[in-house]
């Protein structure tokens, strides 16, 4: 039996001209959101090894997701991730990354908080002078700000991937992503153009030569951001948050980050009867039902019961993953222990007497059965 993909092209049809560009992943997700290909099949990695990403890649998944954010993956090891997924794979497969949300910021104190001084683009409330002046024994402290990091979703832009964002819960926050992820002002974009990612005529080949942009242009168009709506702060306000903020491809609700933010039992993500969850999905639902545009995805993993009802109405859903495939070895261990039953008698130290012969003396010798070695 073949072992090939059944999809021999699968994602390769909406690659770029080069593989260290993204795919146009914007178009390949309002495809399978409009019914014209079916929902892409999503692969999620939650060890983030280069060595998983390079065996998975060739297998045929339509997109492979990195979590860069639960994840002790540094720049680097994402980056070379993003490559392999790209390049083994043949570009038959769209890598996503999920990054590093938050903000760390140096704040130098003495005795009175003489200043402090804070990127332009951050969109969140930040501690007080009085707070921070509370500190009047240190010299050094470090704050970390719960966010969306301007340079870490360059990052893995830059690598060639298209990005899911977490924790969105308001409109500021979802401008600053769509800013962070854009070139150019006419996109509300402040990404910095990475100068030597592509080589001029080698690598920046334009897929729509006709984009005033150029390059810039192309990859605006290319590289696919997702938002996570994980609170139900984020629902309530995600009417607003795809309205106000046009150029999202697609939302993920994230059900078991969601559960827990309810203090509800997390449930491995895979939902409740809770009179209060159920409100809170049907609440998501009918507002993505008022945004046809936008593409919902999700985990639907193969083994669950519910499968196709949590697959349903979704244009992007994964299926799999590497931790899971991982945690089916503990139930090969205890079919081994069912299976692999204790010696029979006549076994005695690690000696194991059958037909008069005796195998595997503690010295290594072998011994026949009339006594010789």
């Amino acid at each position: 039996m073949s072992s090939q993909p059944t999809t021999p092209l699968g994602m390769a049809a909406y690659r770029s001209p080069s593989l260290f560009q993204p795919h146009r992943a914007r178009q390949a997700l309002r495809d399978a959101n409009s019914g014209k290909i079916p929902p892409l099949i999503g692969l999620y990695l939650g060890l983030s090894t280069v060595a998983t990403a390079r065996f998975v890649a060739p297998m045929g998944y339509d997109m492979i997701w990195v979590d860069w954010e639960h994840s002790s993956c540094g720049v680097e090891t994402m980056t070379t991730m993003v490559h392999e997924i790209m390049f083994m794979s043949e570009g038959k497969t769209i890598p996503f990354v999920r990054y590093v949300p938050t903000f760390q910021y140096m704040a130098f104190l003495t005795d009175q908080l003489l200043s402090i001084s804070f990127p332009p683009h951050v969109p969140f409330p930040l501690p007080s002078p009085a707070y921070l002046n509370s500190f009047t024994n240190l010299v050094l402290i470090l704050l970390s700000v719960p966010g969306h990091d301007h340079a870490a979703i360059g990052y893995a832009l830059d690598a060639g991937a298209s990005v899911v964002i977490p924790q969105v819960e308001t409109v500021a926050q979802a401008q600053h992503v769509l800013s962070s992820s854009k070139f150019g002002t006419h996109s509300r974009g402040t990404r910095s153009a990475p100068p030597f990612r592509l080589i001029p005529g080698v690598t920046d080949i334009c897929h729509d030569a006709k984009n005033p942009l150029g390059i810039h242009g192309n990859l605006n168009d290319a590289a696919a951001v997702m938002i996570q709506i994980e609170t139900l702060e984020g629902i309530r306000n995600l009417d607003s948050i795809l309205t106000e903020v046009p150029g999202i491809d697609a939302v993920w609700l994230g059900t078991l980050d969601l559960r827990v933010s309810m203090n509800l039992p997390g449930n491995g993500g895979m939902g409740g009867a809770e009179p209060e969850w159920l409100d809170a999905v049907k609440l998501y639902d009918d507002i993505m039902a008022r945004h046809l545009g936008v593409a919902k995805a999700g985990f639907a993993l193969a083994a669950m019961p519910n499968f196709e009802q949590m697959a349903h109405g979704k244009a992007l859903v994964v299926m799999a993953a590497d931790v899971m495939a991982f945690m089916s070895l503990m139930a090969s261990l205890q079919s081994g222990r069912e299976v692999v039953k204790p010696l029979e008698n006549g076994v005695k130290g690690g000696v194991e007497k059958k037909n008069g012969v005796v195998n595997g003396s503690g010295n290594g010798l072998v011994v026949n059965g009339n006594g010789k070695a």
